[in-house]
């Protein structure tokens, strides 16, 4: 029995630990992460889709909840006006299937 709850506490606190609960701060020495939003999907280095519900967001793949509060999100980020500023370049997509990584150097930004 012991065996069993700490599998499921195990499961349960390691599919925390990925980000896919955002909140968006208006500081940058608040945020986690600081990321910029770029035109093109070429120039970016993750491509996210914004999910309806919090519990389809997750697994570091991209697609993103905004939070209310920032006590709910995994993580915090800050949109910065230059991509020079920017730990992480994002793209946003119209389709979930779009959502993803495409410089998987820097998705230690986001674990």
């Amino acid at each position: 029995m012991r065996k069993i709850l700490f599998i499921i506490i195990f499961i349960f606190l390691t599919t925390s630990l990925y980000a896919g609960k955002i909140f968006s701060v208006q500081y940058a020495n608040q945020a986690d992460v600081k990321v910029f939003v770029v035109q093109y999907e070429n120039q970016a280095d993750l491509k996210v889709f914004k999910v309806q519900y919090s519990n389809q967001a997750g697994n570091n793949e991209g697609k993103w909840f905004f939070t209310k509060y920032a006590n709910q999100a995994n993580k915090k980020i800050f949109f910065v006006k230059y991509a020079n500023q920017a730990d992480v370049k994002i793209y946003f997509v119209k389709y979930q299937n779009q959502a993803g990584w495409r410089n998987n150097s820097k998705k230690h930004f986001f674990f």
